[in-house]
């Protein structure tokens, strides 16, 4: 189902401001990861304010979707988004980081229930999710929801997520979702350099996964491929998002050197101000 007019525009913005406050979170926690947030900032939004079943206000409810962030570093934009969805105040998210705070670098999900898992060692959420998505099956629960998995290009590196991409493709897991966030970079440079990926497609399909390509900036192909997914009955989806490192930020963008350090006060100021450029240029554009 194509979204229309009003809720593309709205999707945008909401991904726009989502951007603002990562920026005004890493500038108060003086670290942090900038150019994955933000180049997810489009993904998380039409997840939380469109594909997913869940309710903010009762974040227990044993009918919602799951959730895993296998990259959990890129946790600001996850935090952002459960804030603008309702999940604890905006004020809350000035917390990232802090000694006490329930919003720490990497989630934890004792700190706070609303998520699904904690993450940080890369690698490891496919395994989780197909375990969570056998789990279901076994309860007779794998019609009723679906596992989403949201995985960096980088931690492909790591061996254990082609032992869960072969398990989930081996048991026809239909009720599980992964996204991959292509944005070609990781910590040491760029991921063909370090170790190269692709075919990337051409891997998931061996393993007997319905593959999806994205535009990871375009709302609406990032709705319409969620969508597909739930159409898929014979085996476990892939999608792989197409994605600009430090999105919305020229300065920042394709530079792998933002991946995990925040941005100074003059760089917030600098960033925030074209955002909120971008942000009046997307509302005039829909009137």
């Amino acid at each position: 189902m194509l979204l229309t007019p009003h809720e593309t525009k709205s999707l945008e913005e909401t991904a726009n401001d989502i951007r603002e406050s990562v920026i005004e979170m890493l500038v108060h926690a003086g670290s942090g990861h900038t150019a994955g947030p933000l180049g997810m900032a489009d993904v998380f939004t039409v997840l939380y304010f469109h594909t997913l079943r869940h309710d903010p206000k009762n974040p227990a409810w044993d009918g919602r979707d799951r959730l895993v962030l296998s990259n959990g570093h890129i946790c600001p934009v996850l935090y952002a988004t459960m804030a603008h969805a309702g999940y604890f105040p905006l004020e809350e998210l000035n917390t990232l980081r802090k000694f006490g705070s329930r919003l720490q670098g990497h989630p934890h999900r004792e700190f706070l229930p609303a998520l699904e898992t904690s993450s940080g060692p890369l690698g490891e959420g496919l395994s989780q999710a197909v375990g969570m998505a056998i789990a279901d099956r076994m309860d007779g629960q794998d019609g009723a929801r679906k596992i989403y998995c949201l995985m960096s290009d980088g931690e492909l590196e790591e061996g254990e997520t082609w032992e869960a991409a072969m398990l989930a493709g081996k048991q026809a897991l239909y009720n599980l979702v992964a996204l991959i966030d292509r944005n070609n970079i990781q910590i040491d440079g760029f991921t063909e350099q370090v170790m190269p990926l692709e075919p990337l497609a051409d891997k998931w399909r061996a393993w007997n996964w319905h593959i999806v390509e994205i535009d990871g900036h375009n709302v609406q192909e990032i709705a319409a491929a969620f969508d597909e997914a739930k159409s898929i009955y014979e085996k476990p989806t892939m999608i792989i998002a197409h994605t600009i490192p430090g999105k919305g930020v020229a300065e920042f963008e394709r530079d792998f050197h933002w991946h995990g350090k925040p941005p100074d006060a003059e760089q917030a100021r600098m960033a925030l101000a074209e955002l909120r450029t971008l942000g009046r240029k997307i509302e005039s554009e829909a009137e």
